[in-house]
């Protein structure tokens, strides 16, 4: 357990340190001061600056550049935007305080709402941006080293490696359930005959009518033998035993077209997740039953230590899933969300001036209340699956 928590700490860190990077890059490239640029959230453990005179010090609390430039009789060099380096006590993610995030500071050529909407539009979406090309590096990756991934969707220069069958699904009453198989098994073989195919399986089940014959299957890392007794449904059909399945292994592909792969699985991937969120946002508000597919931070936690102890590439994949799953999220036309600060500013284009700041900052913390209630929510159903 403890070695789960510390790589979905680690994990998850790293993509929103690359999402909050995203942000800071932008704002600094445009001029906008960055104030601090922190690993962890607050309260600030400790941090480093640059001085006028360019040397590092270092900041204990949660002072400001100014206040100890101050302090020390060292006045701010005009032009000069400083930015606060630090580590803060909850080790998860990371933050970037820029200048006039919320409006004030307008008239200030530093500051994030003196600039163009464009630019603003840019600062807000690179965060987004960063999560995309990230997953795209690691599924790139990924696919040199080797991805777990269904052999019916490779591309014509793959290579593949411990070939496997999974169980998608079990039907009712039939003779897999009774044997005990569930969906996300993967079957190693059959009585004696190892079988890394549809149609190995297959023949092998069918020669098996009649007989209690033992599957090895693969299980959350672990080997498990279970007695199954293939049945036919009708005389003169080939025997069954009731489940759906299809062939995955370890892809890998030259180092040429990896970069390529991973970019058509990154666009496809990103895609699917759109249409899941939409799907969630379905339910809600049409007051349907959220789906048990999805999870918050207990569930994601769990998933993370089973892609963990499955192998480095299936803890790839997850990461790069995973940070897919932020930029999504994060883009969304949703208050409190980098994609609903952006519609307000479309809004404002349209306009010819901002919405009121009173009303955004209502319909933003009303947002923010909303998503917190979610992932609770979720939460609690994370707790309940896990018992």
């Amino acid at each position: 357990m403890l070695l789960t928590i510390i790589i979905f700490v680690l994990v998850l860190s790293v993509l929103v340190f690359v999402h909050e990077l995203g942000h800071f890059y932008t704002a600094c490239r445009f001029g906008v001061k960055a104030e601090e640029f922190g690993l962890g959230f607050p309260p600030r453990f400790i941090g480093w600056y640059k001085n006028r005179a360019g040397r590092w010090r270092r900041v204990v609390g949660d002072r400001s550049v100014e206040s100890l430039e101050n302090s020390q009789d060292e006045s701010l060099q005009p032009g000069k935007n400083r930015t606060i380096y630090s580590l803060n006590v909850l080790p998860i993610g990371g933050f970037v305080k820029i200048k006039g995030e919320n409006g004030e500071g307008k008239d200030e050529p530093d500051s994030f709402g003196y600039q163009k909407i464009w630019k603003r539009i840019i600062i807000l979406s690179a965060g987004v941006i960063m999560n995309v090309l990230l997953a795209w590096l690691l599924l790139s990756f990924g696919y040199v080293v080797g991805l777990p991934q269904a052999t019916e969707m490779t591309g014509s220069h793959a290579r593949i490696s411990e070939s496997q069958v999974n169980i998608v699904e079990v039907l009712s009453g039939s003779p897999a359930e009774q044997a005990g198989l569930k969906a996300g098994d993967a079957v190693l073989s059959v009585g004696a005959v190892e079988v890394g195919t549809e149609q190995e399986l297959q023949d092998s089940i069918a020669a098996a009518v009649g007989q209690i014959t033992e599957l090895r299957i693969k299980r959350s890392g672990e080997e498990v033998s279970l007695s199954v007794t293939p049945e036919t449904a009708a005389e003169g059909e080939r025997a069954t035993i009731g489940v759906a399945i299809f062939s995955s292994g370890l892809v890998s592909y030259p180092v040429r077209y990896a970069f390529w792969e991973g970019a058509k699985t990154t666009v496809w991937l990103t895609g699917e997740i759109g249409r899941a969120f939409g799907g969630l946002f379905r339910q809600i508000f049409s007051g349907q039953n959220v789906s048990d597919q999805f999870a918050g931070p207990v569930g994601i936690a769990t998933i993370t230590g089973q892609a963990a102890r499955l192998g480095f590439s299936y803890l790839l994949q997850f990461a790069a899933l995973l940070s897919l799953n932020l930029a999504v999220l994060n883009i969304l036309p949703f208050p409190a969300l980098d994609g609903g600060r952006i519609l307000f500013l479309l809004i404002e284009k349209i306009k010819g001036r901002p919405v009121r700041k009173e009303v955004e900052a209502f319909i933003h913390n009303a947002g923010f209340l909303f998503l917190i209630a979610l992932v609770i929510f979720i939460t609690y159903k994370d707790i309940i699956k896990l018992f």
